[in-house]
């Protein structure tokens, strides 16, 4: 499936159906915990307090981040959680979806420098989408991950 024909959604916590939010935390589970053999606790309490971003089509819910306010994580808003649908990569989805997450970062919380932190094989991924390196390589939940920040 083109990710151009996907429905993007952006939701607070609180307006999440339970379906959707089985959905994400199932997608999430599936990749994060399962995909990469990373046992962690991804209910992190952040969830009420951040906007998700859905990318829905044929298959259900294909991609989809957390956006992280400004001062909840760090500073600056983050973009986390950044997870797609294993059977729907190999289409450009994962940079779609990143467009999509600046666009709706940018929409909520007005033009400003955003944080993530990346786990470091996607250095160059990130960079595509004008995030740069902001510290050194750290290790989190068993995984090298680098601090990225993308300029205003």
């Amino acid at each position: 499936m083109s990710s151009s024909t996907l429905t993007w959604r952006c939701l607070p916590f609180d307006a999440l159906h339970a379906r959707t939010l089985y959905a994400l935390l199932q997608l999430r589970t599936e990749v994060f915990v399962v995909e990469q053999t990373c046992v962690f606790q991804d209910m992190d309490g952040a969830d009420a307090q951040c906007f998700h971003l859905l990318g829905e089509g044929a298959r259900g819910l294909e991609a989809y981040v957390r956006l992280v306010p400004p001062g909840l994580k760090y500073p600056e808003a983050s973009i986390g959680r950044v997870v797609t649908l294993p059977a729907a990569r190999g289409n450009g989805l994962g940079h779609a979806l990143m467009s999509e997450a600046v666009r709706a970062l940018t929409s909520l919380w007005g033009a400003q420098p955003i944080r993530i932190g990346a786990q470091a094989h996607l250095q160059a991924f990130y960079g595509q989408h004008g995030f740069a390196p902001a510290g050194p390589i750290y290790i989190e939940d068993g995984i090298d991950h680098i601090e990225m920040v993308r300029a205003a």
